[in-house]
């Protein structure tokens, strides 16, 4: 199994360094630049295929850049792709994009252009190569000290400049071959996603969307603002904003991956079970590309944490599961009117999220039936206490 983190380490570079790194972030922000002008229109349309926007902007890139690395040049052609891509798909949601304009202070490193040593790093510039040590927090159990030491394996990086000071976020990976194993006995914990509420549990746990969706609203008025005053000095806002956006956004999604993980070890499960995100758009069309970034990276964030506490993360077909009764297993498009869970036939009442969650974590449960061994069972983790395949309840030895 492979496991990915990202370590962020403070640098200790002299003087005559930080200035270069100052012209070789600027000398990147203009090559990405020039390949955005370069794609930003043809007879109407974007370009955004990478081998296109090299032909058209690499040399120029080259040649106006004042000795970039040609790793550089290439990743900030790969930055001018991304961000004209999101123009294609605020187009297509009805909106009117401005060029992108780099402003934030940041190099994306390929391991071309990066090299590691123990405590130090090495990093391509615009005159050749510039030496930054490592500086490590002062606590031992700083995440750093873990990251940036084997078994994990270092590989690109980003630098950025912020607060005066430089900061290299180096991706590292780790394989093993170490999996949880399956538990014939498991016990399942369901997981719905949604808007309104980010995250919500079989064990009837919810997460609100409101904190989320609140941020997200204050950032696009602001954003809508500087936009209209279109001066440099507010692109370069728009950047630094989209950077804390970023921050906070991963940090609260972290924080229930974490919340998550610790309902599935209270709860004794084996399983945390999220609906297949693979056509996530086409079932959820009204949905924002922010917030299925944000299901993903907290589904990402549950799996490293879950596996790391022996439990396994499972994805299950969704069909169905918002209209599907959990009590008596009718499927009606009626029985489901916004947050309101009405069956049709039963009269069970319930949120609709939460009935979701627990239709999702009983589908894991049927999946799996059939290849369990004679005596084996699956049960699904309740906030009542659980229900296994067969339909039977077993309740909790205490309620919350």
């Amino acid at each position: 199994m492979e496991h990915r983190r990202t370590a962020v380490v403070k640098l200790d570079v002299t003087d005559t360094d930080d200035t270069l790194l100052h012209r070789t972030v600027q000398r990147f922000k203009q090559a990405a630049q020039v390949a955005v002008e370069k794609g930003w229109n043809d007879n109407g349309r974007l370009i955004t295929a990478k081998t296109e926007l090299h032909h058209r902007s690499y040399e120029r890139a080259r040649q106006t850049t004042d000795g970039l690395h040609a790793d550089l040049v290439q990743a900030a052609r790969n930055r001018a792709a991304d961000a004209l891509n999101t123009c294609v798909t605020k187009r297509e949601q009805g909106e009117n994009p401005s060029k992108p304009l780099f402003t934030s202070d940041f190099v994306h490193y390929n391991t071309n252009a990066v090299t590691y040593y123990d405590d130090y790093v090495t990093l391509a510039t615009v005159d050749g190569r510039v030496e930054a040590q490592f500086v490590r927090p002062d606590t031992p159990d700083a995440p750093q000290y873990e990251y940036l030491s084997e078994p994990w394996e270092r590989n690109e990086a980003t630098l950025h400049h912020r607060g005066g000071d430089w900061y290299l976020h180096i991706s590292v990976v780790k394989e093993d071959d170490v999996e949880p194993e399956e538990a014939e006995n498991e016990t399942v914990l369901g997981v719905d996603l949604g808007v309104e509420n980010i995250a919500v549990t079989s064990t009837g746990q919810f997460w609100s969307g409101g904190y989320l969706n609140h941020r997200r609203r204050e950032y696009e008025r602001v954003r809508g603002g500087l936009q209209q005053t279109g001066t440099e000095s507010a692109h370069r806002t728009i950047a630094q904003l989209g950077d804390r956006e970023g921050r906070w956004a991963e940090d609260y999604l972290h924080r229930i991956s974490k919340a998550l993980v610790q309902e599935a070890l209270a709860n004794e499960c084996d399983t945390i079970a999220f609906e297949d995100l693979t056509d996530i758009r086409d079932r959820m069309p009204n949905v924002k590309k922010f917030h299925i970034w944000a299901f993903r990276r907290l589904y990402e964030y549950t799996e490293y944490k879950a596996v790391e506490r022996g439990i396994h993360v499972k994805q299950v077909d969704p069909a169905y599961t918002s209209r599907r009764c959990s009590k008596c297993g009718m499927t009606l498009e009626e029985n489901r009117n916004g947050e309101e869970f009405a069956c049709q036939k039963c009269g069970y009442e319930a949120h609709a999220d939460y009935n979701a969650a627990k239709n999702i974590g009983y589908k894991r449960l049927s999946a799996g039936q059939k290849s369990l061994s004679r005596g084996a069972t699956r049960q699904l983790a309740l906030k009542s206490g659980t229900l296994n395949a067969n339909g039977e309840f077993s309740p909790a030895s205490s309620e919350v």
